[in-house]
């Protein structure tokens, strides 16, 4: 069964649910063991198609939609109401989901890049983006929240999920110099002292400046056995998931 780094259900059935995979309780061999989630990575992709349908179930949700993620600042929804299959791996070429649609999980994937769930209770609206070093830096963040504000929303609330942590995330000298200079809050340094990204850092800033309240449940993707990481394992990763939803409909939360 699906196991989770963090997880809140909904309160009601007008709730909201969020979810943080980790690496546990899926039917992957290894080293894509077991809960692996990506369509990036080299697993059989019946196995990757099972685990997503165990999550499916495992959240109640009528459908689990995904998008074919690229390091970008495009984001797409599932609305207007339309058919949906129960599990939709990858859609459209896309780095963030939103949706006002009960009973719809929208998942992102990661291995180590940021995951960022947002929600605005009362205009109940959900989304998630995938915020890496490219997409936090091309403005990712800004087009999400752009996209809630333009469906009404005025009061969101953004929780980051596991990644790879600063002192992990070290980068070239020019690669750091060109993110400090483009996100200052994103400065950091790694555990040996050298240049690094903080991309939670860089993230907290640019919600706090939208006016986004932040809660951070984070742990590092590197330094957590029980959580997928390209950066430590290469091609031999799997991919986590980031899922946000509203309860409603046939969703039995």
């Amino acid at each position: 069964m699906p196991q989770f780094a963090w997880i809140s259900r909904p309160d009601g059935p007008t709730g909201f649910g969020l979810a943080f995979t980790n690496r546990l309780g899926g039917v992957s061999r290894p080293p894509f063991d077991s809960l692996n989630l990506g369509n990036s990575s080299h697993d059989d992709p019946a196995a990757v198609e099972l685990n997503l349908e165990r999550l499916r179930r495992r959240l109640g949700l009528d459908h689990l939609v995904g998008v074919a993620q690229h390091h970008g600042r495009t984001v797409w929804s599932p609305d207007p109401v339309g058919p949906l299959a129960a599990v939709t791996a990858a859609g459209a070429k896309a780095d963030a989901l939103v949706s006002g649609r009960p009973g719809v999980g929208l998942l992102i994937r990661v291995a180590d890049c940021l995951p960022v769930l947002l929600v605005d209770r009362r205009r109940r609206l959900v989304a998630a983006a995938h915020a890496g070093r490219v997409g936090l830096l091309g403005g990712v963040l800004e087009a999400t929240v752009a996209d809630l504000r333009r469906r009404g929303a005025d009061q969101v609330e953004a929780w980051i999920g596991p990644h790879v942590c600063a002192a992990c995330y070290e980068v070239p000298a020019e690669m750091a110099e060109a993110a400090w200079r483009r996100l200052p809050a994103c400065r950091a340094s790694s555990a040996s002292g050298t240049p690094a990204i903080d991309l939670a850092g860089g993230a907290v800033a640019i919600l706090a400046g939208l006016g986004c309240r932040v809660q951070r449940q984070d742990p590092c993707t590197v330094e957590r056995d029980d959580l997928f990481s390209y950066r430590r394992d290469g091609a031999a990763s799997g991919r986590l998931g980031a899922v946000v939803w509203l309860a409603g409909a046939g969703q039995s939360a």
